[in-house]
């Protein structure tokens, strides 16, 4: 009989589980997508049943439970925390302690409870659940790993070496010592939401100029040269629980922290640049040092700040690394994979098998599956609920779906495209996507004022057929999960003209390539490499598009406006696609065109395609 591990992360921010069978990844979802709460951090109900479905199995048939953390030395590190800080922060430990004496303490008993299922439930630490993922998935049968985040239980940082099946961990820094949080500080700072927008401040970064990197490698951070650090505590609050920054943290970049939906000036950008260009000093530090003591020519990355690909793209230029692997749900997310997978080869003992390099020389194929592993949805499953909410549609053959999208992209339009099974992880990779054209130098603007809702600094990012990665980008190998940033090839750049009188975001306005909508101000892209292989629908669209164009890159956003969590189910995507200003959207096999549609949003009075 084959034996099922269910993997789950919860009670902190988005939660997830993960199920495995004989060691291989069968199912995986973050339960945000269901509950439609952001970073939900409840108990995955919904998420579990997902995994169950998708396997075809029950409660009853899982061998083994095993949660990404473990509740007891987590709350020593909080006693400790506060016993080291206090009288500073009683309000916050008051708060606490009857939510972990309530019921925190008793993980394994509330989950038996929520399962309804006997039997023990295993536990990991949190860098160990992170190292699994990064490490088991990967391409590589030996390989450095370093996993950087905000805070587990005591880590903050972890790195190791895999081999095989086996990781061995070698070193770590311990709260509240930690670059996640340090990031995340300005990330609350600059008026952004923590563990949701350090995103945004990447992506303001190259506006702004680093005018501040000195202060804060003076003012708030011991850097050493093997990547290890000290913070100043007196300039921030997180400790305590009470806020991430203080009144003396705010003195050193002039002025208190941006209010949310406030200005954002010069002094900002600045400020963003300078904390993304310190995050990746310590990073490239980091990544020496473990590659000198290691001797491993590969790193797999996992962690939060895993997830910053501008980062992730110069480690890869920059060190002593032959290759990179990053653990596309990289978060606490995909904790619930590592712990699954950190039970089965940790726990239980079993080999690993990894996939032999290709026949070219190419090195092999990771086992996420192109992380698509989440719910999907058959094509009468989806035609039935259009029908249910009487909203008109027009019935494609499989075989014409990708030619009817990149004619409708061809033209300008911007298309919502939902197809398979949903993405687990941060990155919308072509099955919960929001599409568009990369050489429209409106689209950026358009797609980010009109469809996302979203501020207008936001980069978008491409989606390349991975045959055609070096045509248009200065990458010489695959990036499936968006998560390297390149420059645009110097080929396809252009010149701007009057670059060095724009400031701020004013620089939006200069068209730096024959794809502007998709080339940050500083000439760069998150790129995403399409193959045939893990998703031909999405691969064949933009082979399409090619045809029709001459480009084989396309716009690729996630599903969702501001705020939401990228969709899940085909009603999620219709009504997503009725209040924002998209043109037409593809759920599987079923079209819709915005003007035809009942009680129409915003986008309804724009020229429809001539599909015909």
């Amino acid at each position: 009989m084959p034996v099922h591990v269910l993997g789950i992360s919860a009670f902190y921010h988005d939660s997830a589980a993960a199920l495995l069978r004989d060691g291989e990844v069968v199912a995986a979802a973050q339960e945000e997508r269901f509950t439609r709460r952001k970073g939900d951090p409840s108990f995955p109900e919904a998420a579990v049943a997902c995994c169950l479905r998708e396997a075809g199995i029950r409660v009853a048939d899982l061998d083994h439970v095993v949660f990404y953390e473990k509740p007891w030395i987590h709350f020593e590190r909080l006693l400790e925390t506060y016993l080291a800080f206090a009288p500073r922060g009683i309000r916050s430990f008051l708060a606490a302690m009857p939510a972990w004496l309530g019921g925190k303490l008793t993980l394994a008993r509330r989950i038996r409870d929520d399962l309804d299922r006997d039997g023990p439930v295993l536990f990991t630490e949190h860098h160990e659940a992170h190292m699994a993922s990064a490490f088991y998935p990967s391409p590589f049968d030996r390989a450095a790993v370093l996993t950087v985040d905000g805070v587990g239980e005591w880590a903050t940082t972890s790195w190791g070496v895999g081999d095989g099946a086996r990781i061995e961990p070698r070193a770590e820094i311990h709260f509240p010592h930690s670059l996640g949080l340090l990031y995340s500080a300005f990330t609350y700072y600059l008026g952004f939401r923590v563990n949701s927008g350090e995103y945004k401040v990447m992506g303001l970064a190259p506006y702004g100029e680093p005018r501040y990197r000195d202060v804060i490698l003076d003012r708030l951070i011991d850097l050493r040269e093997d990547g290890s650090f000290r913070m100043d505590m007196g300039f921030f609050d997180y400790a305590t629980g009470l806020r991430m920054t203080n009144a003396r943290f705010a003195d050193l970049f002039g002025g208190p922290p941006r209010d949310p939906e406030g200005a954002l000036e010069a002094r900002h950008m600045d400020v963003a640049r300078s904390i993304q260009a310190v995050a990746e000093e310590a990073l490239l530090r980091m990544c020496r040092h473990v590659h000198r003591e290691s001797g491993e020519s590969r790193l797999v990355l996992a962690g939060g700040v895993a997830l910053n690909c501008v980062a992730n793209g110069r480690i890869l230029r920059e060190t002593p690394f032959a290759d990179l692997w990053v653990q596309p749900a990289a978060g606490d997310a995909g904790g619930a994979l590592g712990a699954a997978l950190a039970a089965w080869h940790g726990y239980l003992g079993n080999p690993r098998r990894v996939a032999e390099p290709a026949a070219d020389g190419t090195r092999a194929r990771d086992s996420m599956k192109g992380a698509l592993l989440g719910p999907r949805f058959e094509p009468a499953e989806v035609r039935a609920m259009l029908d249910r909410l009487g909203a008109p549609y027009r019935r494609l053959e499989p075989a014409d779906v990708p030619a009817t999208a990149a004619r409708i992209l061809a033209d300008g339009k911007v298309l919502g495209f939902f197809q398979g099974r949903m993405e687990y992880g941060p990155r919308a990779l072509g099955a919960r996507s929001i599409l568009g054209d990369p050489r429209s130098p409106a689209m950026q603007t358009v797609m980010n004022l009109k469809i996302k809702y979203r501020e207008s600094f936001r980069p978008f990012a491409p989606a390349v057929l991975v045959e055609r990665i070096a045509d248009w980008f200065d990458l010489d190998r695959p990036s499936p999960y968006m998560l390297l940033v390149a420059q645009v090839a110097a080929r396809r750049r252009r010149e701007v003209a009057g670059e060095a009188d724009l400031v701020g975001l004013a620089r939006l306005k200069a068209h730096r390539s024959e794809v502007p909508a998709i080339t940050h101000v500083d000439g760069s892209a998150r790129i995403q490499s399409v193959d045939g292989v893990h998703d031909p629908t999405f691969h064949a669209v933009l082979a399409a598009f090619e045809e029709l164009t001459g480009c084989g890159v396309l716009v690729n956003t996630s599903f969702n406006v501001r705020g939401e969590p990228i969709v899940c189910t085909p009603e999620d995507a219709w009504r997503c696609f009725m209040n924002t200003e998209m043109d037409y959207l593809l759920v599987e096999d079923a079209l819709l065109d915005k003007r035809e549609q009942p009680k129409a949003g915003a986008g309804a009075g724009r020229p429809a395609f001539p599909l015909d």
